[in-house]
């Protein structure tokens, strides 16, 4: 069977910003050049075309256009199929720095654009302030289009209605490392601990200490470099802050003892030298300064960044808490969001199949993964099952963290105060990595404290707008 097809309350007090988390974030991704140089096989009838009459042009609110560029030689599959089914994207260009003011502005102005790129903050602040609308009327996630992906868009609901509509996931980070490098060490190789289920914490950490403390004469060498302090957290299957649907509150999970294991951990890579703290842009660059594991998105290894003849680069998933009964992760989402007052609904229900079957249609996949190993020859299934796979696959719980979507205050690098100048959230989950004036090393217990009170306020604050949305 084919599948089938409250205005904004006041005015916005709050500014909107950059954000500079990693979740629904472009920057720095792998995915912005996932919309062209791919082409569609053959139409499906399993979409239905938008019905003559409808409206059948989408205005698509983003930094970046889903329409080709011009040195592009073929258009993403999802606006291929997209256009075969008679619809179009008209592109109005804004910036990382402006995109949430400017929708602001435009829809203060009753001048509604219909869709944007989710990220982090637009889930649940932006919801409750009625700048998106519910996905429910277009999209049903019973439908078996949609099924794979119901339980994580289950966990964006207000009021019983979805507002995310997860198409693809992609992996924040994962850890690239050099087998020739781990050969030479005498070390397991981390992808073979992995699949015999000993990839954890502890098994990390030693591979790391020892490789280190191998170093001879004056030679330096580390153990990470990159991303990986907040999939620390993560692994326990917890995150800073938690939605309890016994009290219909998002709380404040600093208290948990499960952090105090996970900041110990992270406060002993630093102390005992095994992380490497400036920033390394792709993963070659990090093995020639004898670092054993590049932790970044696998964007940081492929496409210009890809390995060359005579590399032999392996990919593991992030080590899971030896204490969790879970692999737990977070992923990066891909989505669009629907914008409140929008009412295109055939042409957005349309394009949000598109691009869930470009993803998920066992064709477009295999086309997509072909034209990946003809620009990166020198990748293993193996690295491409890490990076692509192996995060949305059934051995892994993907969680939410929504700490990213409460404030500004949380989660905005501009409204930060401290030293580094990164937001409250994003801070924490490295924070025992860092020192003070004076080169102490931060304790969790410390930091616990000193923003303790600020997250409650926040929180205080954005509970009391999200009942007040609820009971609307």
């Amino acid at each position: 069977m084919k599948r089938t097809k409250r205005i904004l309350a006041g005015a916005f007090a709050l500014t909107f910003a950059a954000l500079s988390c990693g979740c629904g974030s472009k920057g720095g991704s792998s995915d912005s050049s996932s919309y062209v140089d791919q082409v569609v096989v053959e139409d499906t009838e399993e979409i239905e075309a938008i019905p003559e009459g409808a409206e059948n042009t989408l205005e698509w609110l983003s930094y970046f256009d889903l329409n080709p560029g011009k040195g592009a030689k073929e258009k993403s599959v999802e606006l291929d199929l997209f256009e075969k089914k008679g619809g179009s994207i008209h592109y109005n260009p804004t910036t990382s720095l402006t995109k949430f003011d400017t929708l602001a502005e435009r829809l203060l102005a009753n001048d509604v654009p219909d869709m944007f790129w989710f990220e982090s903050y637009c889930y649940p602040t932006c919801c409750i302030k009625q700048m998106f609308q519910p996905v429910d009327p277009i999209i049903n996630f019973e439908d078996p289009l949609w099924a794979d992906v119901k339980e994580t868009a289950d966990k964006f609901t207000l009021k019983g209605e979805h507002y995310v509509a997860p198409f693809k996931y992609v992996a924040n980070s994962v850890l690239t490392y050099d087998k020739d490098m781990i050969e030479a060490a005498a070390l397991d190789d981390p992808y073979d601990l992995y699949l015999n289920g000993e990839w954890n914490w502890d098994t990390w950490y030693n591979m790391m200490d020892e490789y280190v403390k191998g170093a001879e004469g004056d030679e330096e060498r580390y153990g990470v470099n990159g991303w990986f302090a907040n999939f620390i957290f993560y692994s326990t299957g917890h995150t800073l802050i938690e939605y309890d649907a016994d009290s219909d509150m998002f709380v404040s999970n600093v208290d948990d003892p499960n952090f105090d294991r996970a900041t110990d951990l992270l406060y002993n890579i630093k102390k005992n030298g095994l992380s490497y703290n400036e920033w390394i842009g792709q993963a070659s660059d990090c093995f020639k300064q004898n670092i054993l594991f590049y932790a970044m998105g696998p964007w940081a290894s492929s496409d210009i960044h890809t390995p060359k003849e005579g590399n032999n680069w392996g990919s593991v998933p992030m080590p899971k808490d030896p204490n969790a009964d879970k692999q737990y992760i977070t992923v990066e989402i891909d989505a669009y969001m629907w914008i409140k007052g929008s009412k295109k609904n055939e042409a957005m229900k349309c394009w949000q199949e598109c691009a869930k079957s470009a993803y998920s249609d066992p064709t477009y996949k295999e086309q997509s993964k072909e034209k990946f190993f003809v620009k990166n020859p020198y990748w293993s299934e193996d690295m491409y099952n890490v990076g692509y796979q192996e995060y949305a696959s059934d051995n892994w719980t993907r969680i939410i963290d929504p700490g990213y979507g409460i404030s500004l205050v949380l989660s905005n690098d501009n409204a930060a105060t401290n030293a580094t100048k990164e937001a409250i959230i994003s801070y924490m989950y490295t924070s025992v990595m860092k020192t003070d004036d004076g080169g102490a090393q931060y304790t969790w217990t410390q930091l616990r404290e000193m923003y303790k009170g600020t997250i409650e306020s926040e929180l205080k604050t954005f509970n009391q707008e999200y009942h007040n949305f609820i009971n609307s």
